[in-house]
């Protein structure tokens, strides 16, 4: 990657986790976009960055678990729901005029919703692979 390229990236990156960040304190803010964007933005630019956001102890557990497992807690799909449809809501009724728009909002939740829906659920520990060489008890 171009040095230029690169420094560009790695600036977005981490303009992505302020954002994302900021987003943890005001609702209508999306975290996890940000920093999955940003967890793009540092594979392809710096190793450093990278390694640090999916290590970093408040969201590098949930960024893996997505971007590894395709999964999310039970806890975390039912606050992107509630977080979701109560932000989409809020939207249609403060925020947006007009039938069309208020119409879009409600396809956007709607395909959030099953895409989160989708993905597997569990959290960090509780799931365990067994191979075929292991012991099976009983």
């Amino acid at each position: 990657m171009r040095s230029v390229t690169r420094g560009a990236a790695i600036a977005a990156g981490t303009l992505c986790v302020g954002i994302g960040v900021v987003g943890i304190f005001i609702p209508l803010l999306p975290t996890t976009p940000f920093l999955l964007l940003a967890a793009l933005l540092l594979a392809r630019s710096s190793r450093r960055g990278h390694r640090w956001l999916m290590t970093n102890r408040l969201f590098g557990p949930t960024l893996r678990r997505y971007l590894e497992e395709r999964r999310m807690s039970r806890l975390h799909k039912a606050a992107t729901l509630v977080f979701l449809w109560a932000t989409l809501g809020l939207s249609a009724g403060l925020a947006v005029k007009g039938p069309w728009a208020r119409a879009l909002l409600a396809a956007v939740g709607a395909a959030v919703t099953a895409h989160v829906l989708t993905l597997g659920t569990g959290s960090a520990g509780r799931r365990v692979r067994r191979t075929d060489a292991e012991p099976r008890n009983g």
